[in-house]
């Protein structure tokens, strides 16, 4: 299903501002690596709570760890390890685009993931 908005990038940015969660959910996308690109027969999936995924850009380039949350409000991802410390000492989650991501383990718990 390819979804429909306008090429004007203020259409763009009101499109991904009032996008329903059905397809918020689409939108929060990232590459699968090559051999599960050959396993499932996709190029990128919608990310979910529990893939395992690889940091491909930013400080943390090369990290790989589980999914903990998808932020659907903010279109963003934490991953397991990720963190940085604030001013109180506290560790908290850096929140990451899913473009920097690549998938390398789907979480299969969900059958009705691939149906």
């Amino acid at each position: 299903m390819a979804i429909k908005i306008g090429y004007q990038p203020r259409k763009q940015r009101k499109f991904r501002f009032r996008a329903p969660l059905h397809l918020r959910h689409k939108l929060v996308a990232a590459h699968v690596s090559k051999d599960l690109q050959k396993e499932l027969g996709k190029r990128s999936l919608p990310v979910r709570k529990g893939d395992k995924v690889r940091v491909m850009r930013g400080k943390f380039r090369g990290h790989e760890g589980t999914v903990v949350r998808v932020d659907l409000r903010r279109y963003k991802v934490f991953v397991e390890g990720v963190q940085r410390q604030n001013a109180k000492g506290q560790d908290i989650m850096i929140p990451l685009d899913p473009s920097n991501l690549l998938i390398i383990e789907v979480d299969t718990s969900d059958e009705r993931r691939f149906s």
